[in-house]
């Protein structure tokens, strides 16, 4: 296997460099609202930390756009040279520590937290890792500032077998059965939720015990959740699934993962599993043993999040502790043979019907924000490879397959999602139905031929959370897609979006300070319809395209399409840059073809 990665001990500036450049991408997940300062409580003597001083006159937050190609190179090469005779990691975690609160990152606490939490994954996986500057000022200030070659390109194997013809999908006729199917994504539980907290504080999680009470004139956290930097507590998800269960029945449920919280510079192995026993028998106590779900692994799973090695990392530092538990959980849903691949590395594939596969891919191997693919990034644990083999055997039988996951393939590593896209264009008669979650948006990325970049091929269905993170309603997505009849074509034929409105059934007074009356059985109401809301007949990718076309023709479209990507809370209109941006994201189920839109920075993934 191809692999460009370069290969160094664990000593001198590979320490330093490499173990600040990481962890610095972290940071960027965790960090603190634009603006917020933590003064570095008294004064430190460490030579090591002089460089701190050094760079606090450029004055920058933690938006690392706001960082000058120059600037991030100087505070690299000064953090390496600073660290060169330290080989103490107890002392570079110090630094680094340090380094975070002088750099407003985050509070003291979440900086200490952070560091003791990721240092030792973050050494194991460097160990076989090396970042120049120019390659850690890549990853943070934008491809301007370097080149991080340690992501290099690399190809699946495709079978030398023709591409059947292409036929255009129709619709289905009238009175033809449809599969109804429940999908669920970014729950996040936050388990020290607390009714009447500060949802406004110092750390990138509020509504919390340890947030504060909220002060004179300001609302505390709702009973059911709270427009904030919020998640959700146990009631809101219990409420959901009661909810959903009466709403049924179900053919079956996509569910794609993120289960806890946002508080990832304080969580345990413990505390992760718990949060995923107690959400899956959740799921199967309310919705019942006749319902199968299939689940896809989140970004959120692991501790520390994001930090998925691949399966050739053994011992502690494997994922086995948290791929085994699933595969028990999840042993109600999922075959003896799914099971294997999900304790081998998080990704399986089912036949959920005669003529109908599910194939749930583990996200994480495209993440970038995955550090341990620093190590090697060539399509880690075979998965797209796997996939092709899964996918021509389906051509063979004449399968249709939907294929599941976490994390949009447009939002992946360059390389992992061209391939992607690849395999896509090749299969696009086979694979019927694409979704996803993790922007915590409504939304969708489009596919297209390679040859042209025009006739649009496929859907990346983009659904709602279930969490509030940031701002946002509870929100739950239910797809109705061509059913269990001979030629089917199992395509997505329409969907609709549930919201909780939490303004109604938090009930609270517009006086701080006031009782509140929380409705005790709140309505998870419709949001709407997608072919309703849009004038549509169907949801083929020819639809979709349409839709564009009709965002960039009529902004009366385009800032209802806003709204709903919202789930019904925005305070702003979308204009201009941004409605451009967003417009290039729809187009772009592939990554490279998002960098090349001319727009500034639009987003980042949810991390």
């Amino acid at each position: 296997m191809y692999s460009s990665v370069h290969i160094f001990s664990m000593k001198g500036p590979a320490v330093g460099l490499s173990f600040i450049s990481a962890l610095l991408i972290v940071w960027t997940c965790v960090s603190a609202p634009l603006g917020s300062a933590y003064p570095l409580e008294g004064g430190t003597d460490i030579p090591q930390l002089r460089f701190v001083d050094r760079i606090e006159k450029f004055k920058f937050g933690i938006n690392w756009h706001n960082v000058s190609c120059t600037v991030c190179k100087v505070l690299f090469t000064t953090v390496d040279i600073a660290l060169l005779s330290d080989t103490n990691m107890e002392r570079v975690a110090h630094a680094v520590r340090e380094a975070c609160i002088r750099l407003h990152f985050a509070n003291p606490h979440v900086c200490q937290d952070i560091t003791e939490l990721f240092r030792e994954d973050f050494i194991r996986a460097l160990q076989k890792s090396y970042l120049w500057p120019s390659e850690a000022c890549a990853i943070l200030v934008g491809p301007e500032c370097g080149h991080f070659d340690i992501y290099a390109p690399w190809n699946v194997s495709l079978p030398r077998v023709p591409k059947p013809p292409v036929t255009p999908p129709t619709a289905p006729q009238q009175g033809s059965p449809q599969s109804r199917i429940l999908f669920l994504t970014d729950i996040h539980w936050d388990a020290v939720y607390a009714e009447g907290s500060a949802t406004n504080c110092d750390e990138p999680l509020c509504c919390r015990n340890q947030s504060g009470r909220a002060i004179w004139r300001h609302k505390g956290a709702g009973y059911w959740g709270t427009y904030s930097k919020c998640d959700l507590p146990l009631r809101t998800i219990e409420n959901l699934l009661k909810n959903v269960a009466k709403s049924g029945p179900w053919d079956w449920v996509y569910w794609t993962g993120d289960i806890p919280a946002h508080n990832v510079w304080s969580q345990t192995r413990a505390q992760q599993l718990n949060e995923l026993i107690t959400i899956s028998r959740l799921i199967l106590k309310y919705l019942g043993p006749n319902v199968t779900v299939y689940p896809a692994v989140g970004n959120h799973e692991s501790t520390p999040v994001n930090g998925f090695p691949p399966p050739f990392i053994h011992g502690n530092r494997s994922s086995s502790w948290l791929y085994d538990t699933m595969a028990k959980e999840w042993g109600h849903w999922l075959p003896a043979e799914a099971l294997k691949t999900v304790r081998h590395a998080g990704f399986y594939t089912v036949e959920v019907q005669p003529g109908l596969r599910v194939v749930s891919l583990n996200m994480n191997f495209c993440a970038r924000e995955n550090y341990w693919l620093m190590v090697n990034s060539t399509d880690p644990a075979d998965q797209l490879q796997w996939l092709v083999h899964i996918l021509q055997e389906s051509e063979n039988k004449g399968e249709k397959v939907h294929i599941i996951g976490h994390i949009p393939p447009g939002l992946c590593l360059s390389s992992w999602s061209w391939n992607y896209y690849h395999i896509v264009n090749r299969y696009e008669s086979t694979i019927t139905g694409q979704f996803f979650g993790h922007t915590h948006m409504d939304e969708f990325q489009m596919f297209y031929d390679e040859e042209t970049l025009t006739r649009p091929l496929g859907v990346a269905f983009i659904a709602p959370s279930v969490t509030t993170y940031v701002n946002l309603n509870p929100g739950y997505r239910v797809y109705y897609v061509d059913g269990n009849y001979p030629n089917s074509s199992r395509m997505v034929l329409d969907h609709e979006t549930f919201i909780l409105n939490l303004t109604l059934a938090n009930n609270q007074s517009n006086s701080p300070g006031l009782p509140t009356n929380p409705d005790p059985n709140p309505s998870w109401t419709l949001l709407y319809r997608a072919t309703k809301a849009y004038g549509l007949s169907t949801l083929f990718p020819s639809d979709f395209e349409s839709l564009i076309k009709e965002f960039i023709n009529d902004d009366r479209v385009f800032q209802r399409f806003w709204y709903l990507h919202h789930k019904g809370h925005v305070s702003k209109p979308c204009t201009e840059i941004c409605k451009t941006g967003l417009i290039c994201f729809l187009r772009s189920g592939r990554t490279d073809l998002f960098k090349q839109c001319d727009v500034p920075s639009f987003r980042k993934t949810m991390c």
